[in-house]
C-alpha cells in the first residue's frame, strides 16, 4: 500500500529517518562518554525500544508501571521508572515486575521510600532507588543536596532497598545551573562517605545543545526518535528530521482561504509551539492550522499560492509528538512512500 492510500487520520513513520535519528543520538551520547537510557514515552513501541538497545542503549526509561510491563513482556530487561510510585496496588505490580527484570525507580520523599521499604524486604534482591532532585524545573524532587543525603540514608536503612544515585529533569536552557547543583550535591555525598554511582538526566530540548551536564552518567531523551515541530523550533535539526507525520484529508473548503482537515485535538493534540499554529503541513508550508476542535483542524490558507482541494491528503508534523503517539492504536511504518509495516502502539494509554 502507498502512504497516500491509507485511511485518515493515520500516523505514518518514516523508517529511514527513525534510523538516522537513533544513530545520531547514540553517537552523540557516546562522544560525551554518557550512557543512553532512552525514554519510550515518545514511541511506545517494543520494536523501536529493541532497536535502541541494539545500537548501544544500556536500558530504557518508562514513565509508568504499565509502560514498563509492556516492555518487560517484550523481553526488555533493564527499565528505569523515574516516578514516585504510591499506593498498595501499584507497589504490588512493581514488586511483580522487579521479580522479572532489572528495575530501578525514583523517590523524593520519606513517604515514598518507606512505601518501597515496606514492600521490598529481600536484602538478597534489593530494589534500586534513585533520588529525584529539583534542579530548577519546579516539578518533583528534593529541594537541596542536604535533603538528598538524608533521603539516601533513609533508603539505606531499609534492607530491601538500595540507594542507586540521583536523577533530575532539568529546566530548558538552564543546563549550567543544573550541573552546578549536581556537582555540589556530589561533593556533599562524598563528604558523607556515600557513593553515588549513577546520575540520570532527562530533557530532550537540551540533549543536542552546546552545553552539557558533566555530572550526568546517563541521559534519558525520548523525543529524538521522531523529533517534532517543537524540537525543530528549539534548534535541534530541521523539519526533514521529523519522522512522524499525521496523514489527514481535506474534508471541507468553506471559503477560498479556509480548509478543514479531519484531524482535530483527538489526533494532533492541542499542544502549542513557539511556531504559529497546531502543526506544520508539509505540502503547504505557508498554511497555518489556526484552531483544533475535537474532529476538525481549521487551516488558514491565505498565504498559500497553491491551495488543496476537498479530498486531498496532507501530512502534518505535530507540535508535540509524544502526545500524538498516545492517541492512535496503530502506526504505519513507511519507506520511500510505501507502507512496509503496521505496528500496534503497545504501551499507549498506560496511565498507571
Amino acid at each position: 500500500m502507498r502512504v497516500e492510500d491509507l485511511d485518515t487520520p493515520a500516523i505514518v513513520i518514516d523508517r529511514k529517518i527513525v534510523e538516522e535519528n537513533l544513530k545520531r543520538a547514540q553517537a552523540h551520547a557516546d562522544r560525551q562518554g554518557k550512557k543512553l537510557r532512552p525514554h519510550i514515552k515518545t514511541h511506545k513501541l517494543p520494536q523501536f525500544a529493541r532497536r535502541q538497545l541494539e545500537l548501544g542503549a544500556i536500558g530504557i526509561t518508562c514513565q509508568k508501571i504499565g509502560e514498563a510491563e509492556v516492555m518487560a513482556d517484550a523481553g526488555i530487561g533493564d527499565i528505569f521508572i523515574p516516578y514516585n510510585i504510591i499506593g498498595k496496588p501499584k507497589l504490588e505490580r512493581l514488586k511483580a515486575l522487579h521479580e522479572r527484570i532489572t528495575l530501578s525507580v525514583t523517590a523524593d520523599s520519606a513517604t515514598t521510600v518507606d512505601g518501597y521499604g515496606a514492600t521490598f524486604t529481600d536484602a538478597g534482591r534489593p530494589l534500586t532507588v534513585l533520588i529525584e532532585c529539583d534542579t530548577g524545573g519546579g516539578r518533583c524532587g528534593v529541594q537541596s543536596a542536604a535533603d538528598a543525603v538524608a533521603l539516601a540514608k533513609r533508603i539505606a536503612s531499609h534492607p530491601g532497598l538500595r540507594f542507586g544515585g540521583l536523577m533530575t529533569y532539568p529546566p530548558r536552557q538552564k543546563v549550567s545551573g543544573v550541573d552546578s547543583w549536581l556537582h555540589d550535591a556530589l561533593k556533599l555525598f562524598e563528604a558523607e562517605g556515600i557513593r553515588v554511582e549513577r546520575v540520570s538526566v532527562g530533557n530532550s530540548p537540551d540533549f543536542f545543545g552546546p552545553t552539557r551536564v558533566d555530572a550526568a552518567t546517563e541521559l534519558r531523551p525520548g523525543t529524538y526518535i521522531y523529533s517534532d515541530r517543537m524540537q525543530v523550533t528549539y534548534g535541534h535539526g530541521t523539519l526533514e528530521n521529523c519522522a512522524l507525520t499525521v496523514l489527514a484529508t481535506v474534508v471541507s473548503r468553506p471559503t477560498a482561504d479556509r480548509a478543514i482537515l479531519d484531524t482535530g485535538s483527538k489526533s494532533l493534540a492541542a499542544d502549542l509551539s513557539p511556531s504559529p499554529g497546531h502543526g506544520h503541513i508539509v505540502e503547504y508550508p505557508d498554511a497555518v492550522i489556526t484552531m483544533l476542535n475535537e474532529e476538525h483542524g481549521i487551516v488558514d490558507l491565505s498565504r498559500c499560492a497553491m491551495k488543496p482541494a476537498i479530498g486531498d491528503k496532507v501530512r502534518v508534523i505535530p507540535n508535540h509528538v509524544c502526545v500524538v503517539s498516545n492517541l492512535f492504536d496503530v502506526v504505519h511504518v513507511a519507506e520511500d512512500g510505501q507502507v512496509i509495516e503496521q505496528l500496534p502502539v503497545a504501551a499507549r494509554g498506560k496511565l498507571s
